[in-house]
């Protein structure tokens, strides 16, 4: 496996490069030196600075969100270029994103493992995230065995979902804090963001290293603490408030880790509820949020302008101070147009994430491309860039009903899809499938070769089956495939979360199609974001309680101040829903 692209100041491709604005920063040059282990020792350099922390990036996914929150708490940061760099750090943070296998192939052939371990071993201040947590282990299953830094006992496995557990584990969980760790201070009844499918589990070998553990499935490990050794498997640049006073904790000795009371405590998985801003430009060229009636974004008056909802940042702002556990933006014109030539979308998600600390999905356009120039653009290389510039998960629509066509007629997974390659690097649980159905009434399940439902509603001439025909390039173009036989195919390409619209019911307000989303929702085992049709707070608890949907989602009852969040969020408390409140 190859790690992913490196640059983050400009994208190779080839001969060809694309320059990003310098808002973005650029990516810390790295040492091609191989270092050997044992007694080898580095030199160090004193680092002075009581306000700056030393960030170990070593080019893979969504870092940009880590420096967002350290930068809004009032640190400045250092960059690793070396591994004397690390043995220098006042205080390090190691926020690890992507597969096991690459982040450690990157830390082995620059010498950053060993200066890690040397680090750790003298009892420095550290923080690791995420897979800067795994990577602290013995090893890992994925994709291997695969070798880790040795600093903690035990092997990292993936969840199991053979008995019904949705794989990624993806959302706001609880904690149990098992030991007195300042790092987690102020944490207690809070929920924390989580996104992975691997996890280390407890043992004897390693309970002295737990400070807490979460419950999904069975019992593992989502922090440890050892002297000045922290580690979480959340993320807490994710966490809202919560994260941001984890973070604090680390990077301020004389943090008192106080924060509000949880108004309800947490105590398991909570279900989302996301806030979407769809996104394109007006006639006059601005880049503003609109909303679609059944996928329709222009008034229906004689002007026929592109309905202006707000702009995108301001939105997402106020949505995060709202409640939302998530925002979406999805860039509804990226059919059409080269993504990356789209630069006011990619510096919407560079201001969004210094803002919002919550997950940003993107999507729009994620494909193989080559420009008017000749220029040809991977499909990896388009989403490198919206990770790089503050998403968490891009969000893949058409390319994937292609690649999900192609694998049904051949049986033949390439590896070259869009969403085999970013799954392959990235890991499944920042790639979303966007799947855009249309209702097609017939009288039997005979009737065609695709999955049908009964419906709750008959059809215009009575029918009381249905089955749901994807569409393409905006809803504009409908394809030879059922919406549940793409997501049994994207699952097994490498998709790691379904977000599933319905056309018939977008815009109307009626609710989200409970037909649709449970035949989906049952058919998979990776979450299933209900989307399309909410219009009350009802509507919320109605597609908890009758199917498998992990998140729901809505945009212009939002947007259009019908139903705030904070409503669906008590609402949904009243109905026995654990959420994030």
């Amino acid at each position: 496996m190859q790690p992913p692209p490196q640059s983050q100041g400009a994208m190779a491709t080839g001969a060809a490069t694309l320059t990003v604005p310098c808002s973005m920063g650029r990516r810390p040059k790295r040492s091609s030196q191989r270092r050997g282990s044992g007694s080898a020792s580095l030199s160090v350099r004193a680092s002075s600075d009581a306000n700056t922390v030393t960030l170990l990036d070593y080019g893979a996914g969504n870092v940009r969100s880590v420096r967002n929150a350290i930068r809004h708490l009032g640190f400045g940061i250092r960059d690793v270029r070396s591994p004397e760099d690390i043995l220098a750090a006042d205080r390090l943070v190691f926020p690890g994103v992507g597969a096991f296998g690459s982040a450690m192939d990157v830390l082995n052939s620059t010498g950053m493992a060993d200066a890690l371990r040397e680090y750790i071993q003298r009892d420095r201040p550290f923080l690791g995230i995420c897979l800067g947590l795994q990577l602290l282990f013995d090893s890992s299953e994925e994709n291997g065995p695969v070798s880790g830094l040795g600093v903690i006992p035990g092997v990292v496995r993936r969840f199991d979902s053979s008995k019904g557990l949705i794989v990624p584990h993806i959302g706001w969980n609880a904690l149990e804090i098992t030991k007195d760790a300042q790092l987690l201070q102020g944490a207690d009844g809070h929920h924390v963001y989580f996104v992975h499918s691997y996890h280390a589990l407890p043992s004897d070998a390693n309970r002295d290293w737990i400070s807490s553990i979460c419950n999904y499935g069975d019992s593992f490990i989502s922090s440890i603490s050892m002297g000045n050794i922290q580690a979480v498997q959340f993320h807490p640049e994710k966490s809202g408030d919560t994260g941001l006073s984890i973070l604090k904790n680390f990077l301020s000795a004389n943090s008192s880790g106080v924060k509000a009371p949880a108004r309800r405590k947490a105590s398991k998985l909570a279900k989302r509820v996301i806030a979407c801003l769809d996104v394109r430009s007006n006639d006059n060229g601005d880049l503003v949020v609109t909303k679609g009636d059944q996928y329709d974004v222009r008034d229906h008056t004689s002007s026929k302008e592109v309905r202006n909802l707000g702009k995108p940042v301001d939105l997402a702002s106020e949505y995060y101070i709202d409640g939302a556990d998530e925002v979406s933006f999805l860039n509804i014109t990226g059919f059409r147009d080269f993504p990356l030539g789209d630069l006011p979308m990619l510096e919407v998600l560079h201001c969004a994430s210094e803002k919002v600390f919550v997950p940003l999905t993107v999507g729009g356009g994620i494909r193989d491309f080559t420009d008017a120039n000749g220029r040809y653009y991977s499909s990896l290389e388009v989403a490198s860039e919206y990770f790089r510039s503050g998403a968490d998960k891009i969000s893949i629509g058409s390319d994937a009903v292609y690649a999900a066509e192609a694998f049904l007629q051949t049986g033949v997974k390439t590896g070259k899809s869009s969403l085999e390659q970013i799954s392959r690097v990235y890991g499944n649980q920042a790639v979303v499938v966007s799947i855009d159905p249309r209702r097609v009434y017939v009288n039997s399940p005979e009737d065609v070769p695709f999955k049908t439902v009964k419906v709750s509603s008959k059809g215009p001439s009575g029918e009381e089956y249905a089955w749901y025909q994807c569409t393409v390039s905006g809803g504009r173009d409908s394809r030879p495939i059922g919406a549940y036989e793409l997501a049994k195919a994207v699952e097994e390409l490498g998709a790691g979360e379904i977000l599933l619209n319905c056309i018939d019911c977008d815009g109307q307000g009626c609710g989200f199609d409970i037909d649709l989303v449970k035949m989906v929702s049952d058919a998979v085992t990776i979450p299933v974001i209900a989307s399309s049709g909410a219009g009350a707070v009802e509507h919320f608890s109605e597609v908890f309680a009758k199917t498998n949907a992990s998140a729901a989602l809505a945009a212009g009852i939002f947007h259009r101040k019908e139903v705030p969040i904070l409503a669906v969020k008590e609402h949904l408390v009243d109905a026995g829903v654990e959420v994030r409140v």
